[in-house]
């Protein structure tokens, strides 16, 4: 793959997700899509590129922009955007909301641990919580992870990997070939579908918290501006948005105020 090569295939994911890639990426491009590429039995990424600029089917390019998607993710990843969601934005909500019904983004959700890590939050804090109904809706750009995100299955690993064996448990059934499915009480609190953040949200609807982490960093920070807006636009007037504990949010307008004494959780001005 050759430097003109490498900057077609940053362009395209670029416009189809956000993504930035800097020329320091080129190995990643190489270790994403050179499967992809044998799967089209086709031998270098210049093949690749080429059948892309002479024919850009949309079947090819969505593969391409799923393959370059980062989805690492893990039940409880950072517990403290859970502790943060149990012990001051729930009670927030909760006295601003007379509807006793709430409304939840996990937005890039991968393979849906964090949809699902909100969702076991919420059910052990039901019983402080009578009568609340909770709608939890879960995005990804990639189909295939919000096809496994939808099954609620996974493996050994998966399952274990941040989680406390007494939630798993509780929480879990276990399957044949040591893997593990999230019980329906579960499952059920949560419905996922495709999403670009690039693209049109406002059909979801306004959400009380929106869950935003790990994802803005890949983005350059128009692009970051851009859906900080949306976000914004999204939120109820009492609304929570969340970002990973490391991220900046970039908000030129001045949309968003620091929720004071937790880093990465906004509320509205």
């Amino acid at each position: 793959m050759n430097p003109g090569e490498f900057r077609f295939f940053a362009d395209l994911i670029k416009k189809r997700s956000g993504i930035t890639l800097t020329d320091d990426k080129e190995y990643l491009v190489e270790s994403r899509l050179m499967p992809l590429a044998r799967s089209k039995q086709l031998t270098t990424l210049s093949e690749l590129c080429a059948k892309l600029r002479a024919n850009p089917t949309e079947e090819w390019l969505v593969e391409i922009t799923e393959a370059m998607t980062t989805n690492e993710s893990s039940f409880f990843r950072d517990i403290k955007p859970y502790e943060l969601l149990r012990k001051l934005v729930l009670p927030k909500i909760i006295a601003a909301n007379n509807s006793k019904q709430m409304r939840i983004w996990s937005a890039a959700c991968s393979t849906g641990q964090e949809p699902y890590s909100i969702s076991m939050t919420l059910k052990g804090e039901a019983a402080n919580l009578p009568g609340w109904k909770f709608d939890i809706l879960a995005t990804d750009l990639a189909k295939k992870v919000v096809d496994k995100a939808e099954s609620g299955i996974y493996s050994q690993f998966e399952a274990q990997r941040g989680l406390p064996i007494q939630m798993l448990i509780k929480y879990f059934d276990s399957l044949p070939n040591t893997t593990w499915q999230l019980k329906n009480n579960i499952r059920d609190m949560v419905k996922f579908q495709t999403q670009n953040l690039l693209e049109d949200y406002s059909r979801h609807g306004k959400f009380d918290i929106i869950f935003v982490r790990n994802v803005l960093i890949y983005f350059e920070d128009g692009t970051k501006a851009q859906i900080t807006a949306k976000m914004a636009r999204s939120l109820q007037p009492h609304g929570v948005l969340i970002l990973g504990s490391t991220e900046n949010l970039i908000d030129p307008t001045g949309l968003f105020a620091p929720l004071p004494d937790f880093r990465g959780a906004y509320t509205l001005k």
